[in-house]
């Protein structure tokens, strides 16, 4: 089996599972707990905490470790948005961020009165900053514009969003749960405010994920019944799953530019063999602007769909823009905010690359898709 379905999720590293056992075997104790287990559970969540908040060039205090990149999104946008609620109502976000984004504000705007503005994106996927500052009212308090595309791997102008951001007093989040380990995540050269991360996006355990707050911004929590996390995020810390993910992170960036370098060579030969075979085949996102693993990329005439389980029967693994809703596929809200026909949104799938995808699985893409091709597009 070939797997082409990176951004989805990652395998778990070998040294991030050793590193967890003994919290799921020996050290199994509440870190909350004030006897010896407890106590050595605390220390492992304490060093992890440390140990994160060096890699992001940010102080251990504005690390919160949450479940996943859904809660650290959930928590950023709901939480700042409540807390800076009595300043304005007026919120800004862009129409291709992921559903953990969208759906946060969808929730404000409908049960909360938050008014939302959602930025245009050009034919790229990509946010002229300009338009941001436009946006912005007297009572906007938030932003929130994703890093790295998760479908297209479109890269947005951070550093310019979030300066405009600052001259007007506007806080700024960003979900950077697709650009970590592939392209340089410091909070402090972004200039956000927030920023959000999930552990198994990067080789981590699933069930772990990080918000960096800014120190000195205060944030409305969105769950009650303890203090943990400074009384931010209560509930008893997932140890084993925080330590995975450390260790994960430690790894993912030694060596990333050269491993990037490495997967964008594959992803050009996997365009080039797709195109080779199909030329009517049409690339999704900016050519340059993108993280380097990941190809989107549509086949008119061809139902996406189909396309996906005839890979997967020719033994690639790959996924699709589209969700699939009540038994329904829909067409890809990112490529539908981007001008693409609903033909053409539901014609696409993605493929993405890390660290297992070597040459021969690349020409083994190439070969499915040619043999699937053979059978689809001659229906055409």
């Amino acid at each position: 089996m070939t797997y082409l379905d990176y951004n989805a999720t990652t395998p778990l590293a070998p040294e991030a599972m050793e590193a967890m056992l003994p919290f799921l075997r020996e050290d199994f104790g509440n870190p909350s707990s004030i006897h010896a287990h407890g106590r050595r559970a605390r220390a492992a969540v304490d060093d992890s905490r440390d140990s994160i908040a060096k890699l992001l060039g940010a102080k251990s205090h504005e690390i919160i470790f949450t479940g996943g990149g859904t809660e650290s999104d959930n928590l950023a946008i709901i939480g700042l948005a409540r807390d800076q609620a009595t300043k304005g109502k007026h919120l800004i976000t862009s129409p291709t961020e992921h559903h953990a984004v969208l759906h946060a504000f969808e929730f404000l705007q409908k049960a909360e009165g938050f008014e939302v503005t959602l930025l245009p994106v050009d034919s790229d996927g990509r946010i002229d900053p300009e338009e941001l500052r436009r946006a912005i009212r007297k009572d906007t308090t938030l932003a929130s514009i994703m890093t790295a595309n998760n479908e297209t791997g479109t890269l947005q102008p951070i550093p310019e969003f979030s300066a405009i951001c600052r001259e007007n007093g506007v806080l700024f989040h960003t979900d950077a749960v697709q650009s970590f380990g592939k392209e340089p995540v410091v909070p402090k050269d972004l200039g956000v405010d927030a920023l959000s991360l999930a552990g198994h996006k990067f080789y981590g355990p699933k069930g772990a994920g990080i918000l960096y707050l800014k120190a000195g911004i205060s944030i409305s929590k969105l769950h009650h019944g303890g203090f943990h996390e400074n009384q931010r995020r209560p509930g008893t810390e997932n140890v084993a799953a925080i330590v995975g993910m450390a260790r994960a992170a430690e790894l993912v960036l030694q060596g990333w530019e050269v491993e990037q370098a490495r997967l964008a060579a594959l992803r050009d030969l996997l365009q080039n063999g797709i195109q080779a075979i199909c030329p009517k085949a049409v690339i999704n996102g900016h050519p340059t602007l993108r993280i380097a693993n990941t190809l989107n990329i549509s086949i008119p005439g061809v139902d996406g769909e189909s396309l996906l389980i005839s890979l997967d029967l020719e033994g690639v693994g790959a996924s699709s823009g589209s969700a699939c809703m009540v038994g329904s596929v829909m067409p890809s809200h990112v490529l539908l905010a981007r001008g693409v026909t609903e033909e053409i949104a539901k014609s696409t799938v993605r493929f993405s690359l890390g660290k297992q995808t070597d040459e021969n699985a690349i020409k083994m893409a190439i070969d499915a898709f040619g043999s699937v091709w053979k059978r689809l597009g001659s229906r055409m």
